[in-house]
């Protein structure tokens, strides 16, 4: 009998999940699994990852309150601000021996639909298949700049989704993909990536065609409108929470119609709506994972006994590294 299934008891169905319980603290928790649905499996957790930027609003507890149901959680258990059960970049095995990935809190074990499962392909380690969310979310901000052949791009912010648009970015024939971020030690990966690193003071203002704002900082905003060229589109990635952040929309933002939208990956780009659906997108989300370059991107392990101790720290503001990945089982 492994230390799991000793933790749980013999022929238990009891589990241990991460709960966010006040601001800044966390802790694991033993509870019962509840019954499952007809057509349920279950999944053992081998990996899931820290979603720095969602995860510390909700580890800080600012989360807005005219927010709390739209950014509940595929599975989430609980209510914001706390105690809430959160997160959304889980891979586990099922009973077939199958590797899937799924949109589901940390913890390490748990019922789920087969519609709410999606195979990872033989490709794609598991390890690496947690940044299916994240790539997700840098494909449908591809979709709604309308990015195409021969484009100028700047990404503000190389954070792990910024990086995965600079990534996909970077693959669209003839464009120019520049990188910019105050961590220098990121600059090897945007090259890795075929983008070119630069700090702020050295971008051309006015010379983008897009613009990819991913700092999620008002200093980063400013500088992502300041580089964008006469009618281009300025793309925020950005998710602020309750903090109110002053756009710089005076000087010549109207003189050079300049425009500035939202990209949140909770629906589907209206420019591919018609046609694709969650479950296509995912699916293509998780085959563009095969690159093993994208491994670059996964700078961190914590083991799930460890986690509630080291959340303070993967989650403090300017906490280096990029994607954290949590272990299971071993």
């Amino acid at each position: 009998m492994d230390q799991r299934q000793a933790s749980r008891g013999v022929g238990d169905e009891s589990t241990r999940a991460l709960w966010y319980t006040a601001p800044s603290q966390a802790e694991l928790r033993h509870e019962a699994a509840p019954a499952p649905d007809p057509g349920d499996v279950i999944v053992e957790t081998m990996w899931s990852a820290i979603s720095r930027g969602t995860e510390r609003l909700v580890f800080e507890g600012r989360v807005p309150p005219s927010l709390y149901e739209r950014m509940k959680a595929p599975a989430q258990d609980g209510n914001f601000p706390f105690p809430v059960k959160y997160g959304y970049c889980a891979v586990g095995r099922i009973a077939d021996g199958s590797v899937v990935f799924a949109l589901h809190p940390h913890q390490d074990r748990f019922h789920a639909g087969s519609a709410s499962l999606h195979a990872i392909a033989a490709n794609v380690p598991p390890r690496r298949a947690v940044l299916a969310a994240n790539m997700e979310t840098a494909l449908n901000a591809i979709w709604d700049s309308a990015a195409g052949p021969g484009d100028r791009i700047v990404i503000v912010g190389a954070g792990v989704v910024g990086l995965l648009v600079a990534y996909l970015a970077a693959g669209i024939v003839g464009c120019e993909v520049d990188v910019i971020d105050v961590a220098s030690e990121r600059a090897g990966i945007a090259a890795a990536f075929g983008a070119t690193f630069l700090g702020a003071g050295n971008a051309e203002p006015g010379g983008a065609d897009i613009v990819f704002h991913a700092s999620a900082s008002q200093d980063g905003l400013a500088l992502a409108l300041s580089l964008a060229g006469d009618e281009a589109k300025v793309v925020e990635l950005s998710w602020y929470g309750a903090q109110s952040v002053a756009a710089p929309l005076g000087l010549d933002f109207h003189a050079r119609r300049l425009q500035l939208v939202s990209s949140q990956v909770g629906q589907v780009s209206p420019s591919r709506r018609p046609r694709w659906d969650h479950a296509r997108r995912m699916e293509k989300a998780m085959a563009l994972l095969a690159d093993p370059r994208l491994d670059l991107l996964i700078t961190g392990e914590v083991a799930f006994d460890d986690l509630p101790a080291a959340l303070p720290n993967l989650l403090a503001p300017g906490a280096p590294g990029l994607c954290t990945v949590v272990r299971y089982g071993r």
